[in-house]
């Protein structure tokens, strides 16, 4: 409901999520009428949205910013109207009502030409408008059962696109996640970059936009943790699926955490990876601006009590990270100061299961 929205907008910006960078209020499917209007326009449900979206948009009067969601096939994934047929009417429809980030789900599209037509002629629609709108695409998704995704077109039409199914408030779905990006970082890690990112899920505000299910109550703390700084590493698009209204400090506190906020968004613009998997530990690097790099320790075994992974300072940067030496700095779970480190050294790290220590090197 409208009334949903503008309490969660008035939490973003009392409650200090604006001010650690969630700018963006998204309303996801199901906010529109059945039918269109007698112009063939979208409109809002008078139900859920009596208001009109125009009059959610007031989120921009405190700071923030507008997201909707829309579909490129005939109807969206919960059947209501989609935009095909419409993506000029649509796009133009959005910005007059002062949105700011467009949603794009894949449903219904009757084939991948019809699907790939409608992401790319809703984007150059957008382009045309003249107004700034963040697009979100699920292109690859619905591609990748058929035929392998092009990347380098997708990233000439969207901001982000999501790769893979629905985020669910469970460990297994973030470690499937986490799985699927490995495998498959050999073709993805390399066309992240600012203005187009990889977005492990994007289905519907938290539920779930590469979502963060942190602040749920499916997650344990370490798995929480885990997701904060994996998402971070993998410069996912954060947002968040939660009710902040109704948030745990701990989940606050890990949620509007600067130093990860600060990795997650480096200007370098660089996706991070998978180094090396080993006796249930994985060890995860990427590159930041200023020669330094965010390591993640990530503790895959779920039984039993916290384990030791040692490994060495060679590993990172394909050998140049710390040479010919380099300051370690734990950020989670918990921040503190490693000191100073020779580019021959070791370090040992006690991780919990299924949790995650993020350092800055």
């Amino acid at each position: 409901s409208e009334q949903l929205f503008m309490e969660m907008a008035e939490v973003m910006a009392t409650e200090g999520w604006r001010d650690a960078g969630y700018e963006f209020v998204c309303i996801d499917d199901c906010w529109m009428a059945p039918t269109r209007d007698r112009q063939g326009r979208l409109q809002a449900d008078p139900k859920r949205v009596p208001s009109g979206i125009r009059r959610v948009a007031q989120v921009h009067s405190k700071g923030l910013k507008l997201g909707i969601y829309s579909d490129v096939g005939n109807k969206t994934c919960a059947g209501f109207p989609g935009s095909y047929n419409h993506y000029d009417l649509d796009a133009q429809t959005f910005s007059s009502w002062g949105v700011d980030l467009l949603k794009f789900d894949g449903c219904n599209s009757d084939t991948l030409e019809l699907l790939a037509e409608g992401y790319r002629h809703m984007s150059l629609a957008l382009n045309k408008t003249g107004r700034s709108i963040v697009y979100s695409c699920e292109w690859p998704l619905y591609l990748r059962p058929m035929q392998q995704p092009n990347y380098t077109e997708i990233k000439q039409y969207c901001n982000h696109w999501r790769n893979f199914h629905d985020v669910y408030d469970s460990w297994s779905s973030i470690k499937t996640i986490l799985g699927w990006t490995a495998l498959h970082q050999d073709t993805i890690v390399k066309i992240a970059g600012p203005g187009g990112w990889n977005d492990p899920d994007m289905a519907s505000i938290f539920v779930f936009l590469s979502q963060l299910v942190i602040g749920n109550f499916g997650l344990s703390w370490d798995q929480a943790v885990t997701q904060m700084a994996m998402w971070a590493v993998m410069a996912a698009p954060l947002f968040m699926s939660n009710d902040l209204r109704h948030i745990s400090p701990d989940a606050k506190w890990l949620l509007q955490n600067k130093e990860v906020i600060a990795i997650n968004q480096d200007p370098l613009g660089k996706q991070g990876y998978q180094i090396t998997k080993d006796m249930n530990f994985e060890l995860w690097e990427r590159p930041l601006s200023g020669q330094a790099y965010a390591v993640a320790v990530l503790n895959q075994q779920e039984i039993g009590g916290p384990r030791n992974f040692t490994f060495s300072l060679t590993l990172l940067g394909n050998g140049l990270a710390c040479n010919p030496a380099c300051s370690v700095r734990q950020v989670l779970p918990a921040s503190r100061d490693w000191g100073f480190y020779s580019w021959v050294s070791s370090l040992s790290v006690e991780v919990n299961p299924t949790g995650t220590v993020l350092l800055k090197v």
